[in-house]
């Protein structure tokens, strides 16, 4: 079977319009550190429940999207993302910028789930390039916004931010023209546990043995996406030289995930992860050595074993698990993220406490843990 390549295109495209939205939030924090008086601490909470509530209730929204076949879900949350987050600039206080960032929170959620299932409906035989595509859109999302939203409020300010929603409604507006309904997947009478237990069959184990490994990775990111723009800022650097190092952190993720995901179709997902977090630390490590121009590369090289592994977790788990799409897709890209990314309020009550360069130090050895779970991991590939 030959993939749909209109209807991967506009699944491409949800995930980068929303994710392009939800990474304005990430490189202002040292404006808003600067403009409203932020803690460490409190930049932990922003980022903690940002990630709370785009990932961590997908499992949820997963089964409802499955239950209820339309695309409210998509549109309805791409269109939260693309209001609130852009309100987030004329946010007067800390508890306003919080709510500005959990409604675009909450819409990114809502479409994930929906999206992320379809992919493999529509992949044909290369499930695991068409969902590392897929994954692009959203890895490329987030190291573009970066770019384009610290030019964008240095040159016209954060109050000018509310401007740039019209681009994403334009968007909204065609894809509204493109997008099919989502294709049920057998599980709407099961009850959420039922759905659950369904999805994952006898694969249950190896699932969790993946998602523990995902979201051990996904602490380790989304500690070093929120404390590396204000780290740089604080040392010196320009909020447009702070995002461009993070972009560069997430541009080198959407080339390395390509990779992973064409190189998984053919020799296997348990490989790739098994390289992947053998150089995730050393590669975060050097990056905390480097100084001077030293530290694009190095934010280049760490961003791209970071990253790597991202596409995967869900199509490894989709193809073990085929009969919960969403549901796979939202606990593995929605559950084990979000709850990964729920620890940065920890780790900013540590920066403000030890410095924020010592506690990332620290947080770069991580992936070594994720080693022997690694090695329990099936030995599969994408279906095709």
């Amino acid at each position: 079977m030959s993939a749909n390549l209109k209807v991967l295109f506009a699944l491409t495209l949800i995930h980068f319009t929303g994710d392009f939205y939800s990474s304005f939030i990430n490189p202002l924090f040292p404006v808003f550190v600067d403009k409203l008086g932020l803690s460490l601490t409190q930049v932990g909470i922003i980022a903690g429940t940002m990630r709370l509530l785009a990932f961590i209730i997908q499992p949820t929204v997963g089964y409802l999207a499955d239950r209820y076949q339309t695309r409210a879900f998509i549109f309805i949350g791409l269109s939260l993302t693309i209001v609130f987050i852009p309100l987030s600039g004329i946010a007067p206080n800390f508890w306003v910028l919080l709510l500005c960032v959990a409604l675009g929170s909450v819409g990114s959620s809502m479409f994930h789930p929906s999206v992320t299932g379809m992919v493999p409906v529509y992949a044909g035989t290369k499930a695991g390039f068409s969902m590392s595509v897929f994954n692009t859109g959203g890895t490329l999302a987030f190291g573009l916004g970066p770019l384009f939203i610290t030019w964008y409020v240095a040159f016209f300010g954060l109050t000018a931010m509310p401007v740039t929603m019209i681009g994403g409604l334009l968007v909204l507006a065609y894809l509204l023209t493109v997008v099919p309904k989502p294709q049920s997947e057998g599980l709407r009478r099961a009850g959420f546990f039922g759905a659950l237990k369904e999805s994952l069959g006898s694969a249950w184990k190896a699932v969790a043995l993946i998602w523990l490994v995902m979201f051990l990775r996904a602490v380790v990111g989304q500690s070093f996406l929120t404390f590396m723009p204000v780290l740089y800022v604080q040392e010196g650097l320009s909020v447009v030289s702070a995002g461009g190092i993070y972009a560069l952190f997430l541009v080198s993720g959407t080339v390395s995930g390509l990779l992973a995901g064409h190189i998984s179709d053919r020799i296997g997902f348990k490989p790739v992860f098994l390289f992947s977090y053998l150089l995730m630390a050393p590669a975060l490590w050097l990056l905390m050595q480097l100084s001077g121009g030293w530290v694009y590369f190095g934010a280049a090289l760490a961003g791209g074993f970071v990253l790597a592994p991202l596409p995967l977790g869900v199509t490894m788990a989709q193809t073990l698990a085929p009969k919960g799409r969403s549901m796979v897709a939202s606990l593995m890209m929605g559950f084990a993220y979000g709850l990964g990314g729920v620890i940065t309020p920890l780790v900013g009550k540590l920066a403000d406490t030890f410095a924020i360069r010592p506690v990332l130090t620290v947080i770069a050895f991580i992936p070594l843990c994720a080693l022997p779970l690694i090695a329990f991991f099936p030995k599969t590939r994408s279906n095709g």
